[in-house]
């Protein structure tokens, strides 16, 4: 078998914990992954397929994640700091039930990534940076609830941006629109991933290959590493009940990145150039995917 998780009888219980024989569960997928990975194909363990209970899990998380990024569009202008955006997002968990899956995550320090312009992501929210006119920033929000883990972020322009921001931010959600209309089970992740680069780079913009999206539900970070540059039939493959981020950084000059020095975290294009990018969290279903986060 291609993952070392035991093979039920027909009969017998399904390993998912459906609570369903085997035959008239994941059977007929299990053997079809078989046979992917006999004919070579990249088959990821039958440990990431989320169950029913799972998905149920993971969307409840994802309903509180959706809303706190709403809460920030709803609050979110000129003259906000990033250290408000940090007090509005831990208000709007504790009043749900959830707390930050950012928060002290590998000694991360604060609820919420907010990055601004040239920051590419892991912006650190703080009292000094005050958003003004014309500025662009993502919000990258990750909640824990029921154990289960949701992920998303969003794009907001301050006031009235330049043109070059503006398409920068367009040209990004595009991006992922054109991802998601690449996901289908069966296919591959590089389907997606080629389909963003193709997007991005039509309208001259470079996509970071550093950072990526990642499998999440049952853990924040989980198998596989999604890449959004890419060649189609390539990687791993789509399989019903996997669950991941879909999560291009792209800039308007090129995808090269630096990292400060003094707290490790905060990444910023090397060349000074804006950067833009939306996240949204998908599982992959028997006909297609369902968006969970957005």
């Amino acid at each position: 078998m291609y993952d070392n998780l035991p093979v039920p009888g027909r009969n017998d219980i399904c390993w998912c914990g459906s609570g369903k024989k085997y035959k008239k569960c994941h059977s007929a997928i299990d053997a079809r992954l078989e046979r992917l990975w006999t004919d070579g194909e990249e088959v990821l363990p039958r440990s990431l397929i989320k169950t029913a209970d799972d998905v149920v899990g993971i969307k409840a998380s994802a309903e509180v994640n959706v809303g706190v990024l709403d809460y920030v569009g709803q609050k979110i202008c000129a003259g906000t700091t990033t250290a408000d955006i940090n007090a509005w997002v831990e208000e709007y968990l504790a009043a749900h039930d959830a707390v930050s899956a950012d928060l002290n995550y590998e000694g991360y320090p604060y609820s919420v990534c907010t990055s601004i312009n040239d920051v590419v992501c892991h912006g650190f929210p703080n009292e000094d940076d005050v958003l003004k006119e014309g500025d662009i920033i993502n919000v990258d929000m990750s909640t824990i609830k029921g154990g289960y883990y949701s992920d998303s972020s969003r794009m907001y322009c301050i006031g009235e941006v330049s043109e070059e921001r503006r398409r920068l931010v367009e040209v990004c959600h595009e991006a992922v629109k054109a991802g998601l209309a690449a996901v289908k089970p069966w296919g591959h992740l590089g389907d997606m991933s080629a389909a963003v680069q193709k997007v991005a780079e039509d309208a001259g913009y470079s996509v970071v290959e550093m950072f990526g999206g990642h499998g999440i539900g049952c853990e924040f970070h989980e198998e596989p590493f999604v890449p959004h540059v890419g060649e189609e039939d390539t990687g791993p493959v789509l399989m019903p009940g996997m669950c991941f981020t879909i999560e291009p950084m792209i800039n308007a000059g090129g995808p090269d990145v630096t990292i400060d020095k003094e707290n490790g975290w905060i990444v910023r294009t090397k060349d000074g150039s804006d950067s833009a990018q939306w996240e949204v969290q998908i599982v992959i279903t028997d006909d297609g995917y369902e968006l969970l986060s957005w």
